[in-house]
């Protein structure tokens, strides 16, 4: 199948995107999947939380891992085989994609003190958690969020029941490392425009493939009549 400069281009950016894309959602799912099922992190799953944000939150990684995974299959086939109607069933997934991603993204800014709030109230849970089990799942996770968000315990540095789950400080930082349930809300407040930008600039980088796609269809559909003749 003979495709122009343009189309061969549009073709190139598929593959490309299809596999990053296909890897994206392997990780997702792998991740999710061992968040569900390791042994490690079994534990957050016996958690009474006062919300459920993060069970539901792990089954939507693993979902939506399996979907990306399944919709870069279809872009993958399409872009590699020239098939217009795999490639027109990859356009509409990512036309889906592209509007829920606009959608979280004005949710996740409109709503960032919630997000923030919950947030913090997860960790409180976890952090109670360790102090009265001792689980091995809770250590890993404290120990994440400490080193995610740069902030130890209840009350900073100074919080000696978590210390071992804390990020490594200087002498300094040890009188000035926050407190988790207020850094997180704080950095949630802060980011909020930033994350506003990480997914609209998704959301743009998924309407230009949205184009690639719809230059690569035209150009299969012209060279098959082209060979026609």
């Amino acid at each position: 199948m003979a495709l122009d400069l343009c189309g061969q281009l549009c073709k190139v950016i598929l593959i490309i995107f299809n596999i990053v894309f296909a890897l994206i959602g392997a990780a997702m799912l792998g991740l999710g999947l061992w968040l569900r099922f390791g042994a490690d992190t079994q534990g957050l799953f016996d958690v009474d939380f006062n919300t459920q944000q993060f069970a539901i939150a792990v089954i939507v990684l693993i979902v939506l891992g399996a979907v990306i995974l399944v919709v870069a299959v279809f872009g993958v086939c399409g872009a590699c085989s020239g098939s217009s109607g795999a490639l027109t069933v990859f356009a509409i997934f990512l036309s889906i994609v592209c509007g829920l991603v606009i959608a979280a993204g004005v949710l996740a800014f409109t709503r960032s003190d919630e997000v923030g709030e919950q947030m913090a109230m997860f960790y409180a849970t976890v952090y109670a958690k360790y102090l009265n089990t001792g689980d091995p799942s809770m250590t890993v996770t404290l120990t994440l969020m400490h080193n995610w968000f740069q902030c130890c315990g209840l009350v900073g540095a100074l919080d000696i029941l978590v210390k071992k789950t804390c990020p490594e400080h200087s002498f300094t930082e040890f009188f000035t490392m926050p407190a988790c349930p207020p850094a997180i809300v704080d950095l949630f407040k802060d980011k909020a425009p930033l994350v506003l930008g990480l997914f609209l600039g998704t959301a743009a980088l998924l309407a230009i493939l949205l184009v690639c796609i719809s230059i690569l269809v035209k150009e299969i559909k012209r060279t098959k009549q082209f060979s026609s003749y």
